[in-house]
């Protein structure tokens, strides 16, 4: 983990820019020493990989996504055949988790290497994995695993890469801004597939590139478990910028004392990155327009004594409402003869 001082915890409940979330890392095969770096356009990838490399075109696809692409893709390099010791793309994986990316990808595999990095994801419970296949066995078999944090890209020409070309294209966008759902990919051909072929990879927890009513486009926007991407994204989102707010007034404080004036310091900082959470869409306005969110903080004399004298706490809580997004809609009319 990385060094924190600041730890949130979110659970999304379910009754019936500060930090931004969009940069790629790309698991690639590379003979010699292990990397990680990161390039913030083609020609810079291109000296460390070759435009054959599954690694160099991957990083093409997000690049080409146009306006709203990633301003830069991060690269891991693995060696299977490294002695004494192989590494493998997990080790590469754990060992840059906790780096300056979201979203991460693997340049060559099979279900089997998917989920290995898949399984990492989920335990580590922050970023999201994006895999493609072409076989409905394949998702079959990942929707076994039920993972809240991958992405499963079904289509039927591989080399087009669209998991790459979907976080290129709707990945930097503002968190909360934007659904996954709807979303013309550039280099991308749809796939020609039925209603009941579309509904099958829907209840299995994968999506496809299809042409509705003319037009190109995502035909869900899902993880396996069948969450929606902007919902996990967005949760990530609110997390990341508490602990960097929280962590950056206690680092940039002499003090904060252990008073109600000091929580309310602490409040107020979580109180910031939700504001910005309703601005971005991620959290549900009333009628009156004001942002559905509630803030408990424990004062001074409600914390445990012990809590106090080892200078910590644990006593603020907050609750919010998912903005969500609309994906479909039932329109009735009639006709007056």
């Amino acid at each position: 983990m990385p060094l924190q001082d600041v730890k949130v915890i979110i659970d999304i409940k379910k009754p019936s820019s500060l930090i931004g979330l969009g940069t790629p890392l790309i698991l690639a095969s590379k003979t010699g020493t292990q990397t990680y770096k990161e390039y913030f356009d083609l020609d810079a990838v291109k000296k460390d990989f070759t435009e054959a490399t599954d690694a160099y075109k991957l990083a093409k696809q997000v690049f080409d996504q146009g306006d709203y692409r990633p301003h830069k893709v991060a690269i891991a390099t693995y060696d299977l055949a490294a002695t004494p010791t192989a590494i493998n793309p997990v080790d590469a994986l754990e060992k840059y988790y906790y780096n300056d990316w979201y979203f991460v990808m693997l340049d060559t595999g099979v279900v089997a290497d998917y989920k290995a990095i898949s399984d990492v994801v989920e335990a580590k419970a922050i970023k999201i994995a994006a895999h493609m296949v072409d076989d409905p066995a394949d998702y079959l078999t990942i929707k076994a695993e039920s993972y809240d944090r991958t992405i499963i890209f079904y289509h039927d020409n591989l080399d087009e890469l669209p998991h790459a070309a979907l976080i290129g294209s709707v990945g930097s966008k503002p968190v909360g801004s934007v659904t996954w759902k709807f979303k013309t990919l550039k280099f991308v051909k749809p796939h020609d597939v039925s209603t009941t072929e579309v509904n099958d990879v829907h209840t299995n927890g994968a999506i496809a590139y299809v042409n509705k009513a003319g037009i190109n486009q995502t035909s869900e926007g899902i993880v396996v478990s069948g969450e929606f991407i902007d919902v996990i994204h967005g949760k990530d989102w609110v997390k990341l910028n508490i602990e960097q707010q929280v962590q950056y007034l206690l680092s940039t404080s002499d003090k904060i004392p252990y008073t109600d004036a000091g929580i309310a310091l602490i409040e107020g900082a979580v109180k910031t990155v939700l504001e910005i959470a309703g601005q971005n869409g991620i959290i549900a306005s009333d009628d009156s327009g004001n942002y559905m969110y509630s803030i408990n903080a424990l004062g001074r004399n409600e914390v445990l004594a012990s809590d106090r004298a080892a200078r910590k706490y644990n006593g603020l809580s907050f609750t919010f409402d998912l903005a969500g997004a609309i994906h479909e809609a039932t329109i009735y009319g009639e006709i007056v003869i």
